[in-house]
């Protein structure tokens, strides 16, 4: 099959390769030269401008979109005037599922088929295949859909769930959820799913990580209130012997524990890394369709403002906790170079 790939980072230029070693003839367009000039060296024709790729490709096109949400708008203004009418545009990035009704509103008043397709496989995808959970027209899905049978992982990556009989595109890692937005919906849900199991790993291995302040004589750090039994907190526990361990027979076993392990097998003190999370936006929609639809979502919503609190989203609200305990009652923050209220800092003129 034909078609155009527009956006050739880490997901659009791996996806390219796979759909090239299924044997679809991909022509691709990337602001940057080097990318382009990358999958052309796989078997992709790389095309300068968005409009040498349209003229490449014979009506009706398939076009699909890996770009990053802030760029999608400007991206499907340049291609309107060059789109004809039984064109199929896909979006495979994380837009909000809101963006995707109303793209495909606008370019169906053009005689075009937006489409809205959920994908995930990260950086792995190349390898392991893509989940896509497609929105949209069912005529669009089909026309796609030797696209996504070729990116999704297939029935091998998984046996099949017991009482569930065999058939259907879900079993091959792909679906089309329903109407417009609805591969990016399920997306979302998915990604705020995603914070949530990795929110609580990372507090399991922090207390698993922590459980050796009773080998610590001194008294404060972290936990400003002293151990009352410090003989039942004497443990340095392996951590990455430990997800080696979970991840043979245990309940909590899964992919990103795989993950976690081998990254504690690179560097178990996780150095390199400063404790910086990063959300990319469906979280926060998520958040906002539970509060719209009175859907409670607590361990979600916790994982999304633990992230916050990550790039130090709490600092000024922590500073007023500690200038409050210490204006009603005294209490001097652990390691703070104040005393109580009035008194002289340490190392200064107290006059």
């Amino acid at each position: 099959m034909r078609m155009g790939m527009i956006g050739l980072g880490r997901m659009g230029g791996s996806m390219v390769q796979r759909l090239l070693s299924q044997g679809h003839e991909c022509l691709v367009y990337d602001i940057d030269a080097q990318a382009r000039e990358r999958l052309a060296g796989l078997g992709a024709t790389a095309c300068e401008t968005l409009a040498a790729l349209l003229g490449e490709l014979e009506s009706p096109r398939v076009l699909w979109l890996m770009l990053p949400v802030s760029r999608v708008d400007e991206t499907l203004a340049e291609l309107q005037p060059l789109l004809n009418d039984g064109d199929v545009v896909v979006d495979g990035g994380n837009s909000s599922w809101r963006d995707s009704v109303r793209r495909h509103a606008s370019l169906a008043a053009l005689g075009v088929d937006y489409l809205d397709v959920g994908t995930s496989g990260g950086v792995r995808g190349l390898q392991r295949g893509y989940c896509l959970m497609a929105g949209g027209s069912s005529e669009g899905f089909q026309r796609i859909e030797p696209l996504l049978l070729s990116l999704a992982p297939g029935a091998a990556a998984a046996p099949p769930t017991p009482g569930r009989g065999l058939g259907g595109t879900a079993e091959q890692g792909y679906m089309h959820c329903g109407p417009a937005g609805a591969g990016h919906f399920v997306k979302m849900v998915h990604n705020a799913i995603e914070y949530g199991i990795m929110a609580a790993y990372a507090e399991g291995l922090n207390l698993l990580q922590e459980a050796g302040q009773g080998l610590d004589e001194s008294v404060g750090g972290r936990n400003a209130t002293p151990l009352e039994h410090p003989e039942h907190y004497r443990y340095e526990f392996d951590l990455p012997e430990i997800t080696e361990l979970w991840r043979r027979g245990s309940v909590v076993g899964s992919w990103l524990l795989d993950l976690t392990a081998q990254a504690l097998q690179q560097d178990p003190q996780l150095e390199r890394y400063a404790g910086k999370v990063s959300d990319s936006g469906e979280g926060r929609w998520a958040m906002t369709a539970a509060v719209e639809l009175g859907v409670p979502a607590p361990v979600l919503s916790a994982a999304l403002f633990g992230r916050f609190e990550s790039r130090d989203g709490a600092t000024f609200a922590m500073q007023v906790l500690s200038a409050m305990r210490e204006q009603f009652g005294g209490h001097v923050e652990t390691g703070s170079r104040r005393g109580p209220p009035g008194a002289a800092v340490p190392g200064t003129d107290a006059s």
